[in-house]
């Protein structure tokens, strides 16, 4: 959510009423979530001047421990320098700590496809954020679940129960520091998840939606936790022995 809202940020900067803009004192401290945007918190360091250049040889973009050599256009400016700096100091600044391991595995080399590519400025920001739209879409769609087994048969779904708040196992990356509360796509899902994890007996997907709307499923490795709720179902391992009793 923090990457591609950063991304649709950038794009705005890139393609400005007043230019391209660069951010020239980029840094995690200046930007703040505001209603699941990512805004930045101040603009007196942002420039539209674009450096200027008389041949290409004057347009190498430098970073600490890497340099990019650049166009030098018709105009004597550096081509697209302002935008390729955001977008970099994006990718050292955001994606290398955000992006690797945060999403479903099938999902994963996509962002590593963007890392690369905006790790070696191969990507500019529009492409950039048709990469991002394309995983957003597969994620919310559950298109990267097809070709899959079917799980949830091996499961025995009980009405009427749910499992209470705090769970007595934990995962990674859960929602809740008590449990293992992960986002899914639907119970089909939350069942290979289930089925990935050794501790695992039982889960329920509860009322709560993360910021794409998908429902998070709370995963549990025993049943003696159980309460009535009329609207909720638990999906349980008929291969548990706490399955085979009830």
């Amino acid at each position: 959510q923090i990457c591609l809202s950063l991304v649709k940020l950038l794009f705005y900067l890139a393609h400005s009423p007043l230019g391209s803009i660069v951010l020239l004192d980029f840094q995690p401290r200046q930007f703040v979530m505001v209603d699941g945007n990512l805004k930045v918190t101040d603009m007196d360091d942002a420039s539209t001047e674009e450096l200027s250049c008389k041949e290409d040889n004057d347009c190498t973009l430098d970073f600490p421990m890497k340099s990019f050599p650049l166009k030098c256009s018709a105009v004597g400016k550096c081509e697209g320098i302002n935008e390729k700096k955001n977008l970099f100091n994006a990718y050292r600044y955001f994606f290398t700590y955000l992006l690797p391991h945060s999403a479903p595995p099938a999902l994963q080399p996509f962002l590593s496809d963007i890392l690369n590519a905006t790790g070696d400025l191969r990507y500019g920001i529009n492409e950039t954020l048709k990469a991002f739209e394309k995983v957003l879409h597969l994620y919310k769609s559950g298109l990267y679940l097809q070709k899959r087994p079917l799980l949830l048969k091996d499961y025995i779904s009980v009405k009427g129960f749910r499992i209470t708040e705090g769970g007595d196992y934990k995962c990674w990356p859960s929602y809740s520091y008590l449990g293992c509360l992960l986002s899914v796509h639907s119970a089909e899902e939350a069942a290979a998840i289930c089925n990935s994890q050794s501790q695992c007996q039982s889960f329920i997907i509860t009322q709560q939606r993360t910021w794409t709307g998908r429902p998070l499923a709370s995963f549990q490795s025993s049943l003696t936790n159980l309460i009535p709720d009329a609207n909720a179902v638990v999906y349980i391992k008929r291969s548990s022995s706490s399955g085979e009793r009830l």
